[in-house]
């Protein structure tokens, strides 16, 4: 697809992602996060389907939200979550799989509906934290540093890259694109924090940039894992030129909460 075409499906949602960050209150953000997290969740299930390991997706999504709402209510601990959430699982299958021909597929299907509690919700809800607790600007410099970082990566990778950097996940990606990512993510830390973050000292800014797009390097390739799998390029096709709404938010599962640490416990 052209990237004029790619440019006319991005803008709708970079605005819409940008009045929500910016203007809307907490709940509505909150819910707003929840729905792409659900959204990304049938789409980590669907991928599952087509190896056939049964996931049980209203279980999973339950289970998700469950999660979620510990970051809304700090109130709740997280570890009742959790059990809570494993407690769910454990009911619905005792229940539902209790036929001999049901049995092989047990082990697979509880395993991924379970993991994508984990994998999905957990990860993605520290976006919530992350604004909730140090502001939108806080959010548009960890955008900017993955934006700026994978923009980087492909516009040096694809002239000059010639060593692969994970040939199984991403054929595409090489070490040349990913340290231009690197470079560009560094530009985009030391721009967001000179517009943004005046306060946060530059070197910490640009270390910020530079450790966050690593993890984001690990976080795009591991979902592109399981498309590879499946034999599978997106996710789904709800974003022409853009894949899926797992596609959209890859590098965020790891790059997120690394951030929301590194706030947490280095800017303030």
């Amino acid at each position: 697809m052209s990237l004029r075409k790619r440019t006319f499906t991005a803008l709708p949602l970079i605005g819409t992602l940008f009045v929500v960050v910016q203007y809307a209150p907490d709940w509505v953000f909150f819910l707003f996060g929840q729905a792409f997290i659900v959204a990304t969740l049938v789409e980590f299930y669907n991928l599952a389907e087509r190896k056939q390991l049964l996931p049980q997706k209203i279980v999973g999504c339950a289970m998700a939200l469950l999660v979620s709402l510990t970051f809304y209510f700090p109130a709740i601990p997280l570890e009742i979550a959790l059990f809570g959430g494993l407690l769910v699982a454990a009911v619905y299958f005792v229940v539902t799989f209790n036929t001999i021909e049901k049995l092989p597929f047990f082990p697979a299907s509880f395993a991924v509906t379970v993991i994508g509690m984990v994998y999905i919700s957990f990860p993605l809800n520290f976006l919530f934290r992350i604004r909730s607790e140090a502001g939108p600007f806080t959010l548009y410099f960890l955008f900017a540093v993955i934006f700026l970082g994978d923009t980087g990566a492909y516009f040096i990778g694809k002239p000059f890259g010639r060593k692969k950097m994970t040939p199984i996940a991403s054929p595409n990606k090489t070490w040349e694109g990913s340290a231009g990512g690197i470079l560009f993510a560094l530009g985009g830390a030391v721009l967001a924090r000179t517009l943004l973050l005046p306060e946060v000292p530059l070197w910490l800014a640009a270390a910020s940039g530079v450790v966050v797009h690593a993890a984001a390097q690990v976080s795009d390739p591991l979902e592109s894992l399981f498309k590879r799998a499946v034999g599978v390029k997106d996710s789904s096709n709800v974003f022409p030129g853009h894949g899926g709404f797992f596609d959209r938010i890859d590098s965020l599962i790891l790059a997120g909460p690394l951030f929301y640490f590194i706030v947490k416990h280095f800017w303030k």
